[in-house]
């Protein structure tokens, strides 16, 4: 049996490491942040001592709440993964939460060097990492850009020529034609940098002579 004075130690031990983590996925503006975790840890190291505790009274399988909880945190982490069109956001959180919360199932039992040593580490990915990762690495996000313009000489190329120095790739380029109105509108997905900006891709594009809107998701 775990005693009360033991019990509010290992709770209080995993409020502090799921704000750790916590409060680095909140700097990031990431949908799970600092109370998601601490609360998720917390909550985890009680199922991991009432495991233990109605084990020791009951005779049972200390295991069996704990395991719950691994395959439970599923859901919640599934609730962090959010789609943007063809981008997909938040996976890192979704895996935090889960690894969190084996941190917290390794407090409930006892294992605080392990559950430090192991949100340290967590840190360090998620903070040195992501700086190195930023500085050497270069990532790219998919970009849906849709263009109504004038049907002028030469308009489809220069639209082309444009988004070819802006973006890493041009995934697809669709041309439909307005006879009527002698308009043009262009669809393009491309893989652009993540460090490129909005505001250049929009004012690249408006500068080209009848450009009529620009939609970019």
């Amino acid at each position: 049996m775990i005693p009360e004075t033991e019990i509010a130690l290992r709770l209080l031990l995993a409020a502090v490491l799921g704000a750790a983590v916590g409060f680095e996925r909140e700097r990031d503006n990431q949908p799970a942040g600092l109370r998601t975790h601490m609360i998720l840890v917390i909550g985890a190291t009680l199922a991991m001592i009432l495991s233990i505790n109605v084990a020791a009274e009951h005779d049972g399988d200390p295991a069996r709440l704990a395991a719950q909880v691994i395959s439970g945190i599923g859901f919640l982490g599934a609730g962090a993964i959010l789609r943007f069109g063809i981008n997909v956001k938040g996976l890192t959180t979704a895996t935090t939460l889960w690894s969190m919360a084996i941190v917290g199932l390794a407090v409930g039992y006892g294992y605080y060097l392990i559950s430090i040593g192991a949100t340290v580490l967590m840190l360090i990915t998620l903070t040195l990492l992501n700086i190195l990762e930023k500085k050497f690495v270069r990532t790219n996000i998919i970009r849906h850009i849709t263009i109504q313009a004038s049907d002028n000489p030469g308009m489809v190329k220069t639209i082309r020529k444009t988004i070819t120095k802006l973006a890493e790739q041009t995934v697809s380029f669709s041309v439909q034609k307005n006879l009527k109105s002698e308009r043009v509108r262009i669809q393009i997905v491309a893989k652009v940098n993540k460090g490129e900006k909005m505001e250049t891709l929009t004012e690249a594009i408006s500068s080209i002579e009848g450009v009529r809107a620009i939609k970019i998701e």
